[in-house]
């Protein structure tokens, strides 16, 4: 693979000795350290305060001194897959989670005291509603969004970010009607009359974009809605505040189109790209992204090029998940495959010739297996060791599947924030087996490195969080998911969500553990998260996060 040439913006910053209770390098030889020497944002020299004050010494330094007492430095965590432009665009809209509404009335009244103080004309939406946690166990119909607004488009996103609910208006402008066909890689469902209910998935999404707007076909959700640009740009400031509030410092963009890539830019330009972006172009741009040239990774530092990101399936919460034999929660739904295998075959060929890292999503086995038989082919054609195609969430993947990625080298990038939130419904949607979802134990005993990542905003990016529930598989509601032996230990989730997650992105040789050399960029944490009880991990809070050897954050 591929290594950028990052260009280091943090040439002026000071020299910094750091001492703490405890500092995890979370490198091969899982170091524990008690001091940090920093300079010009990247790392000199870390050990005891002793060996850090004679290493600055030794180059002439005369560093200021920062004790953090009690505190535990970690790397930076990496996120790396999340949506942070959707993140920062939800959290403008009404959050119409389990926190805040348990019914759909209790839906609807929030939306209808949203829609009271917009202009006129404005659209409402929502987000945050998982269908299973709601007391009617169904999503909302169209009529019922019909009391919200009947003169404005008004849009309840579902949980999964695959889809949700729109009102008679919203179908109406867009003239689509119970006559409508389904696009490719998306639907408009109906009931059992055939009328639209107006719940609608991923490529059908491609409606609430505009006449100008972003359209991506079959290759994925549509969730890129148009924001004016100054807009999109304090959307991305306040999600860059929320990951840094968690102490992520790299996020790896899992489907950026010309609405991101744009946003990036004049971030980067404005000099308000307070952390680093690793971006996977979605594969509708995958010939564009060939006739560029973009054939490898590059960019800076702070923001890069990264690789493809595919679609095989949807989503579980929204129950797209291609499962042919139907859900044990309603057997007429199947879910979908966005590609029939062949077309997806050749898709991933293109891009591994290329020599482009592929970033696919899948979930069910049926979908995984066309991702793992494509990544083979393509590697049996033009052989490369270290090509690290990954496969996003992995959800229910088999012991055999396991066992040909470890062969072939794919690298799961899973949430275990998923199933903390949602774990009851996974079972309640396919039975048994979906106490398996995302089985960290199994893709340890077999040698295959797994990443941890949020997928925000589908999840909040708390990594502290994610590492409980990968240690303990205790969900939101208290219930145990699956058995002991899918539980990993606290400091194989500590690396998932750091060293792991920069190979996932490419970058392990500058970020992702403390060690000289690489960049100084870590969290600083109220406890050690890999002292105290399993399920007390996510009670530690962030007290700073920096990146570059300079404070973003503090609480």
């Amino acid at each position: 693979m591929r290594k950028l040439t990052p260009f280091d913006r943090s040439a002026q910053t000071a020299p910094l000795l750091l001492t703490a209770h405890a500092i995890h390098t979370a490198d091969d030889d899982a170091t524990t350290a008690t001091a940090m020497l920093t300079d010009r944002g990247r790392i000199l020299a870390i050990g005891t305060p002793a060996e850090c004050e004679a290493a600055a010494e030794g180059v002439g330094l005369s560093p200021e001194r920062i004790d953090l007492g009690d505190a535990v430095i970690v790397p930076g965590f990496v996120d790396a897959h999340a949506h942070p432009l959707m993140f920062g665009q939800m959290m403008s809209w009404v959050d119409c989670g389990p926190e805040k509404a348990g019914s759909i009335p209790e839906i609807v009244a929030l939306l209808k005291a949203a829609a009271s103080d917009l202009p006129e004309g404005r659209p409402v939406r929502g987000y945050g509603y998982e269908q299973r946690n709601l007391a009617e166990k169904r999503h909302p119909t169209r009529f019922e969004l019909d009391e919200v607004a009947a003169d404005r488009e008004v849009y309840l996103m579902n949980a999964s970010g695959h889809g949700g609910v729109v009102n008679s208006y919203t179908l109406a402008i867009n003239d689509v009607d119970r006559d409508t066909p389904n696009p490719d890689g998306g639907e408009f469902f109906r009931d059992a009359d055939g009328e639209l209910t107006g719940e609608l998935s991923d490529a059908a999404c491609n409606i609430l974009t505009g006449v100008h707007g972003v359209k991506i076909g079959h290759h994925g959700p549509n969730f890129h809605l148009a924001d004016e640009p100054e807009e999109h740009l304090r959307q991305l400031d306040a999600a860059t505040q929320r990951f840094l509030a968690g102490g992520v410092t790299s996020i790896g963009d899992a489907q950026v189109t010309r609405r991101e890539f744009d946003m990036y830019l004049r971030l980067a330009e404005a000099g308000r790209l307070e952390l680093r972006v690793s971006m996977y172009l979605l594969s509708h741009l995958l010939d564009e992204a060939l006739e560029m040239g973009l054939v490898g990774q590059f960019g800076n530092a702070h923001l890069s090029f990264a690789g493809i990101k595919f679609y095989a399936d949807g989503t579980l919460g929204g129950w797209t998940a291609y499962f042919p034999d139907g859900y044990v929660g309603d057997p007429c739904r199947t879910g979908q495959l966005y590609h029939e295998p062949a077309e997806y075959e050749g898709l991933i060929r293109k891009a591994h010739a290329a020599g482009l890292q592929t970033a696919t999503h899948a979930q069910s086995p049926t979908a995984i297996e066309m991702v793992v038989s494509a990544i083979e082919a393509a590697l049996a054609e033009h052989p490369d060791p270290d090509a690290r195609h990954r496969i996003e969430h992995c959800g229910l993947p088999t012991p055999e599947q396991i066992e040909r990625m470890a062969a072939s080298g794919i690298r799961p990038v899973n949430q275990t924030q998923h199933y903390f939130n949602w774990g009851e419904g996974v079972e309640e949607a396919i039975g048994t087996p979906g106490e398996r979802f995302n089985p960290l134990g199994e893709f340890e005993r077999a040698g295959v490195p797994f990443t941890i990542s949020s997928d925000a905003p589908v999840a909040e990016p708390i990594p502290l969080e994610a590492i409980q529930t990968a240690v303990t598989r205790v969900t939101r509601r208290g219930h145990k998911l699956g058995p002991d032996d899918l539980r990993v230990s606290a400091l194989a989730a500590l690396r998932a969500h750091t060293i792991e997650g920069a190979v996932s992105i490419g970058r392990e040789d500058d970020l992702g553990s403390l060690e000289v050399g690489k960049y100084a960029d870590f969290a600083v944490l109220s406890g050690d998260p890999l002292a105290v009880p399993a399920e007390e991990i996510s009670a530690i809070t962030v007290r700073e996060t920096w990146v570059d050897g300079v404070r973003r954050h503090r609480v």
